[in-house]
C-alpha cells in the first residue's frame, strides 16, 4: 500500500514503522508541520504493561525507550501537612521530545519517508498527491481533518473544569507525586513526576472558578509562574518552575482539557480510507496515562488488523470493533479520575490517609486488592487505622491488632450499632397474601441474617391496600400485619446478631399491576384499586391505569398513613425504618419534574417538589423512637433530560439531612421507561459519592456490587458508609460470609449450623488457588489476587 500519515507524532510515527516492519513494500508518507527532531511538551508516562506492549509490537523501539526512561514504584500524596507513600505502582516517566525522536530515528532506518515543516491544508490533496491508498489521520486534538468530515466521525467534544499549565523543574522526584494545596481562593493541586536525569514534569491545575479568583486570568506568563513557584515551594526545595510555552501569551498557557469521543474512527473518500489515530480520535486526562499510551497502542492494534486481513474494509472494521471497546474503557476510568481532581474539595474534610486511599482507587481501576498485591504493607496499615477510628466511632472497645477489611469494620447510627458495612437490599418478593407475611420472608429473611450480613432490609411495605404495587406485596397497615412482622423480627433478633430494617412506602402511579414473572408493570386483570400521584399519569403509556392527581385529603391520608405504619414499625421491633421516595413511586412522583407537574406550592422548584416528601418523613421521625435511625431511598438520577440529576440528588439528601434523615440509600433511575442508565460494575457507587462528601449525611451504595474487593474499595475511600448488596444474597443467602473467606478474613463469626459449609469453601478456595497456580506459575497468594483483579 501508499500509506500517508498526516501528523507526526506518535500514533503516525509508531503505526508507519510498524507497518513498514511487517512489509518493506509498502511505501510510507509522514507528514509533519513542526521541524525535524522538534517537539513540545515535557514527559509523559507508560505503566508496566504499556511497555510490555511495546516490546511485543517492536523490541528495538521498546529498547531505546526504556534505556531513556526514569522508572519508580511509588506514589506520594502530600495533603494537609502530611505524606502518604504507597509502592508497587510500576511507572515509567520519558521526555515527549526523547520519545518522538526514538520513533523518528527508527522510522528513518525501516525507510519511512518523514516530510517535515509542511502543513496539510487540504487533506484529499495529500493523499492523491502521494497516491495514497490509505490516509491516517494523526493531527492531534486539534485536528483539522476531524472536523472536516464530521458527520462520518461523529465527535464529542467537551472543555473540562480546570485551568492547568504544564511546567518543568529541575528538582528531581524519586516519586510520583500529588501535592494538594488550599488557597483563599480555594484548591489547587500538582502532578509531579521526574522523566530523565535531571528533569520533571510539574503540572499544576485547579477549577476555573479558584483560576480566576486567584487572579491568574490576568497575570502573564512569568507572573504565573512565580504564583506556582511561591505555592509549592515546599515540594521545589529552591527550585524554580519553567515553561516551554513562549510561543502562549499570558494566561494562554493555561488551558482546559478537551474530552474527546468519536463514534466512528474511518471516513471514506471514494475508495481511500482516512483513519482517525492518537489524540484526532479520542483523548484521555493526564491523571490516568497519557494520549501517548493511547496512540501507541492505537498503532499496535490497526497494524495487527492490517496483517490478519486481506482488505482494508475488514482490517479497519476490526480495528475500530476491538480497539473501541479498550479505548471506552480507559477513557471511562479516566472520566472518574478527571472528576476526582475537578472535585477536590469535595473530599478535603478527610483525614490525610483517607483522602490518599480516595486519591489512588479514583478511577475504579485500581482495586483495595490491587493495592494490597502492589503494597501489602500499605494497605495492612491503612486497615488498622481505619478499624481503629471505625470501633472508636462506633463507642466499642479498641479495634483488633491485625488489619480489618474496611467492609467488617462497624457502623454506629443513632444508638444502633452494624457490626459490619454489609447490608441486604430490599428486594420484592410478591410473596404476601392481603399484605401478611408468612413463612416465606422468615425464610427468606432469616436465612440472609444469619448469612453474615450487619442488617437486611424488608422489601418495600405498603401503607395502605392501595399504596401496593400489586396484591402480593406486603403491608403494615392492618394488626394482623404487625404481629406477622414481628415474628420475623423476633427470628433475626434471635439467632443472629444483625438488625432488621423495614421500608415503607406507597406505589403511587405504579401500583395495581401484576407480580413481576406474571408481567412487570402490566395492570392486574380484574380488581384494580385507582391511583394517585403528584399529577395525573400513565406510568407505561397506553397500558397503565391513569393516576390522578392528588388533593390535600389524600396528602392528608396518605401521611396518616405512613405514621401509623411507622409506629406498627415499632410495635413490630424494627431496628431501623427507611422511606422510599425512589423509583417512580408516590413519593418520588413528587421528587422529579417528569412526573410533577403540579401548579401549587407542591410543584415547580425543587424545593417545592420536595415539600410533600419531607412532610411525610417528618411526620414519621416525630413518631419513631429517637434512638432508632431513619433513612431515605432517592432515585438520585432520572436518567432521562429534563428529570433529576445528580446535582439535584445533593440538594435533595441536604433536605432531607435537615429534616433529621441519618443516612440516604442512593439509587438511581426507574422513574420513566424513557430512561437510558449507563451500567458498570458499582455503577450508583458515584452518586453515594458525592451525597456523602457534598451534603454531608451517611449514604449506602447500591447496585452492582458483587464482591468484597467492591465493598472494601467502596468503604475505606469514603464513597459511602454502607453498602447495599442484592441478588448476590439471592443467590447465596451467606454471602457476606462467603467474601470474608474468599478473601482470607478469619475474623467474622459463622453460626454453628454453617461450620461444615465454611470448611468445605475453604477447601475448595485453596483447591481453586493450588491449580490456578499450577497453571500460570504464580504463587498461591498471587492468584488470589488475580482472582479477585478479574
Amino acid at each position: 500500500m501508499n500509506i500517508v500519515c498526516i501528523g507526526g507524532g506518535p500514533a503516525g510515527l509508531y503505526f508507519s514503522l510498524l507497518m513498514k516492519k511487517q512489509d518493506p513494500a509498502h511505501q510510507i508518507t509522514v507528514v509533519e508541520r513542526n521541524r525535524p527532531y522538534d517537539t513540545f511538551g515535557w514527559g509523559v508516562v507508560f505503566s508496566d504493561q504499556t511497555l510490555g506492549n511495546l516490546m511485543n509490537a517492536d523490541e528495538a523501539t521498546a529498547r531505546a525507550i526504556q534505556e531513556s526512561f526514569n522508572h519508580w514504584d511509588d506514589i506520594d500524596v502530600y495533603f494537609k501537612d502530611a505524606k502518604v507513600t504507597s509502592g508497587g505502582h510500576g511507572f515509567c516517566g520519558i521526555g515527549r521530545k526523547r520519545v518522538l525522536n526514538i520513533l523518528q530515528q527508527r522510522c528513518e532506518e525501516l525507510g519511512v519517508s518523514l516530510v517535515f515543516e509542511t502543513e496539510v491544508l487540504d487533506d484529499q490533496e495529500i493523499a492523491a498527491r502521494y497516491g495514497a491508498d490509505l490516509v491516517i489521520a494523526s493531527d492531534g486534538l486539534n485536528s483539522r481533518i476531524r472536523t472536516r468530515y464530521a458527520a462520518s466521525y461523529l465527535p464529542q467534544i467537551e472543555a473540562r473544569q480546570c485551568r492547568f499549565v504544564w511546567l518543568g523543574t529541575r528538582k528531581k522526584f524519586d516519586a510520583f507525586t500529588f501535592s494538594f494545596k488550599q488557597t483563599e481562593h480555594g484548591w489547587f493541586q500538582a502532578h509531579i513526576y521526574q522523566y530523565d536525569g535531571d528533569t520533571s514534569t510539574f503540572i499544576v491545575e485547579t477549577p476555573e472558578s479558584v483560576w480566576r479568583a486567584a487572579g491568574l486570568e490576568e497575570m502573564s506568563q512569568e507572573e504565573s509562574v512565580a504564583f506556582c513557584e511561591k505555592l509549592f515551594a515546599d515540594q521545589l526545595d529552591g527550585h524554580g518552575l519553567m515553561s516551554n510555552s513562549a510561543h502562549l501569551r499570558g494566561s494562554a498557557m493555561w488551558i482546559k482539557f478537551p474530552r474527546i469521543v468519536c463514534d466512528k474512527w474511518v471516513h471514506w473518500n471514494g475508495e481511500v480510507p482516512v483513519v482517525l489515530m492518537g489524540d484526532a480520535a479520542h483523548s484521555a486526562h493526564y491523571s490516568i496515562g497519557s494520549g501517548t499510551k493511547l496512540a501507541l497502542e492505537d498503532a499496535i492494534e490497526l497494524a495487527r488488523c492490517f496483517g490478519e486481513h486481506d482488505d482494508a474494509a475488514t482490517a479497519l472494521a476490526a480495528y475500530q470493533s476491538v480497539r473501541a471497546v479498550e479505548v471506552i474503557k480507559l477513557q471511562s476510568a479516566a472520566l472518574n479520575s478527571m472528576e476526582w481532581f475537578e472535585n477536590v474539595e469535595r473530599y478535603t474534610a478527610m483525614e490525610a490517609p483517607q483522602f490518599a486511599y480516595s486519591m489512588l482507587t479514583r478511577s475504579q481501576r485500581l482495586s483495595h486488592e490491587n493495592l494490597r498485591l502492589r503494597d501489602a504493607g500499605y494497605v495492612a496499615d491503612y486497615e488498622r487505622w481505619f478499624a481503629a477510628r471505625s470501633f472508636a466511632q462506633a463507642g466499642l472497645q479498641a479495634a483488633p491488632a491485625q488489619p480489618v477489611p474496611p467492609m467488617f469494620t462497624p457502623f454506629k447510627v443513632r444508638d444502633v450499632v452494624l457490626k459490619n458495612r454489609i447490608v441486604v437490599s430490599p428486594m420484592a418478593q410478591y410473596s404476601a397474601v392481603d399484605g401478611v407475611v408468612g413463612d416465606y420472608h422468615l425464610a427468606h429473611l432469616g436465612a440472609r441474617a444469619m448469612g453474615g450480613a450487619a442488617m437486611v432490609f424488608a422489601e418495600m411495605t405498603c401503607v395502605s391496600a392501595d399504596a401496593r404495587i400489586t396484591p402480593a406485596c406486603p403491608g403494615m397497615y392492618a394488626p394482623e400485619h404487625t404481629q406477622a412482622w414481628k415474628r420475623i423480627v423476633d427470628f433475626v433478633h434471635q439467632h443472629s446478631d444483625a438488625k432488621i430494617a423495614l421500608q415503607l412506602g406507597h406505589a403511587g402511579a405504579k401500583g395495581s399491576t401484576r407480580a413481576m414473572w406474571d408481567g412487570i408493570d402490566q395492570p392486574l386483570d380484574k380488581d384494580n384499586w385507582p391511583l394517585v400521584s403528584a399529577s395525573p399519569q400513565q406510568y407505561l403509556a397506553g397500558v397503565s391505569q391513569t393516576a390522578r392527581a392528588m388533593t390535600v385529603a389524600d396528602m392528608d391520608r396518605i401521611e396518616a398513613d405512613f405514621v401509623r405504619a411507622t409506629q406498627a414499625a415499632d410495635a413490630a421491633g424494627f431496628d431501623w425504618v427507611e422511606l422510599h421516595c425512589a423509583h417512580g413511586y408516590l413519593l418520588s412522583s413528587f421528587i422529579s419534574p417528569l412526573t410533577n407537574e403540579r401548579g401549587d406550592e407542591f410543584g415547580g422548584s425543587l424545593e417545592n417538589r420536595c415539600r410533600y416528601p419531607l412532610r411525610v418523613f417528618a411526620a414519621m421521625r416525630a413518631a419513631w423512637p429517637r434512638h432508632k435511625p431513619m433513612s431515605v431511598r432517592i432515585s438520585a438520577h432520572d436518567w432521562v433530560e429534563g428529570g433529576v440529576t445528580p446535582d439535584d440528588a445533593v440538594q435533595i439528601a441536604r433536605l432531607f439531612k435537615a429534616a433529621g434523615a441519618d443516612m440516604i440509600d442512593c439509587s438511581s433511575g426507574q422513574v420513566s421507561k424513557l430512561e437510558k442508565p449507563v451500567y458498570g460494575r458499582m455503577f450508583q457507587t458515584p452518586f453515594a459519592d458525592r451525597i456523602r462528601n457534598e451534603a454531608g449525611i451517611g449514604a449506602i451504595a447500591v447496585g452492582s456490587i458483587f464482591e468484597a474487593d467492591h465493598a472494601n474499595g467502596i468503604i475505606a475511600a469514603g464513597r459511602a458508609d454502607l453498602c447495599a448488596v442484592g441478588r448476590p444474597h439471592l443467590a447465596n443467602p451467606a454471602w457476606t460470609l462467603a467474601e470474608a473467606a474468599r478473601i482470607g478474613y478469619s475474623g467474622v463469626a459463622w453460626p454453628k449450623q454453617y461450620l461444615p459449609a465454611k470448611q468445605q469453601l475453604e477447601r475448595n478456595l485453596e483447591r481453586e488457588r493450588q491449580l490456578a497456580a499450577a497453571s500460570t506459575g504464580l504463587t498461591p497468594q498471587q492468584v488470589a489476587a488475580k482472582l479477585l483483579e478479574g
